[in-house]
């Protein structure tokens, strides 16, 4: 099933952050390359903590139909959280009313600010765990979130993952695009 989405007035900013080796500077990239190839505007903006496996690691993805001023955001829309200190670090600056995805998995979701924002809780790592792979967890939390925010069609995300993933990795692809569906359901159906 195909998503409709209202090309007149499409905006969406998310800070993706948790740690290093968590995939998270992966899913900013593949839903900034999907964007683009969906015909909006994007920036993509990665920051790593002082280690980059097991230290901090966020990133920045901003999509819109219009032109984008700056890829910083300080108060975004929207924030994918992959563990409990990145919700900590970024939940208090989500905009009233935006969306949060934690991954409840390694978040209690009784720390989501229920009354202010729209929050989901996914149980990322459990899920991707049961689909032979918990490293997919980014890709489950990630389709949760196009769920959620209906930027872009799980569809145009699934054929970007061709793009950003490695040579290398390519026998992954079949099983990263189940993850992301997988994830996009949880939020269906919950």
């Amino acid at each position: 099933m195909s998503v409709q989405i209202n090309a007149e007035n499409v905006y969406q900013d998310v800070i993706i952050a948790g740690f290093g080796g968590q995939g998270v500077m992966l899913i900013g990239n593949l839903l900034a390359y999907a964007a683009m190839e969906y015909g909006l505007n994007v920036t993509y903006l990665p920051v790593y903590g002082p280690e980059m496996r097991g230290g901090t690691a966020n990133c920045t993805v901003v999509i819109s139909k219009e032109e984008i001023g700056s890829p910083v955001i300080f108060n975004p829309v929207s924030l994918i959280a992959m563990n409990q200190p990145s919700l900590q670090k970024f939940q208090p600056r989500v905009q009233d009313k935006g969306t949060v995805i934690l991954n409840s998995s390694l978040i209690d979701p009784g720390l989501g600010e229920n009354t202010r924002l729209r929050v989901y809780p996914v149980a990322a790592n459990d899920i991707a765990n049961q689909l032979g792979n918990i490293r997919m967890a980014n890709m489950v939390a990630l389709g949760a979130y196009l769920a959620a925010t209906q930027i872009i069609p799980l569809e145009v995300v699934q054929k970007a993952l061709d793009k950003v993933i490695s040579a290398h990795y390519k026998h992954l692809i079949p099983k990263n695009a189940e993850a992301l569906a997988a994830g996009f359901k949880a939020i269906q159906t919950s």
